[in-house]
Parts: C-alpha cells; structure tokens; sequence
C-alpha cells in the first residue's frame, strides 16, 4: 500500500490536480485530509475507484494474458479455456472504432 499527496494522486489518475481536489472535497473521491491542507490518498483505493467507473461492457472483458476457463463462457458464448490470444482479440474488437459503411454504388454498368 502506498500514498498519494494531491499531485501525485492527479498523476496517477492523469486528472488535473485542481479536477481532483474538487471531487476530494466533494466525497466523490476515496481520500482523506488529515490536516487542514493536506489531501492524503491510497493508491489501491484510487485503483479501485477508478475500476467502478468502468462500463459494463469494459468490466466484462478479461485484461490481456489472462485466461478463462469455463463452461459457459459468457463473451465468447462458447464452453472451453480461452487463449491469451482469443482474450486480446476480443478486447481489441471492443476497443475498436467503428466506422460506417460506405453506401453501395446504385449506378449499374
């Protein structure tokens, strides 16, 4: 466990301080101010807090280089152990930015 001053929390978080310090005092944050001008704050706590703001959909994805192994799995839709690489490319697919289609010619030869 290790913490965090103000400066260091907002670069962790890659927030600006002052964005930070407003959430701090407004509770939103986990945070603690053990004297009158200094915020004070645990790194797995932010990591935590950071996790809850996720999407669902991003929740439900596994990080790289994990593996699961189920008999229902509930992205692949498949029973089995799902490879690294299966993981990644799933996770990759989610990430990936959707574009539109580009309209078909009605124009005929």
């Amino acid at each position: 466990m290790k913490t965090f001053d103000l400066l260091e929390a907002s670069a962790f978080l890659r927030m600006h301080p002052e964005t930070l310090r407003r959430l701090a005092a407004a509770g939103e944050v986990p945070c603690a101010k053990p004297s009158s001008k200094h915020w004070l704050f645990i790194d797995e706590d932010l990591a935590e807090w950071l996790r809850s703001r996720y999407s669902e959909k991003a929740r439900a994805v596994e990080p790289r280089g994990t593996t699961t192994c189920s008999t229902a799995d509930p992205i692949a839709g498949t029973g089995g152990c799902a490879s690294p690489h299966q993981t990644a490319k799933k996770y990759d697919a989610l990430l990936e930015r959707r574009t539109r289609k580009t309209p078909r010619s009605t124009r005929h030869n």
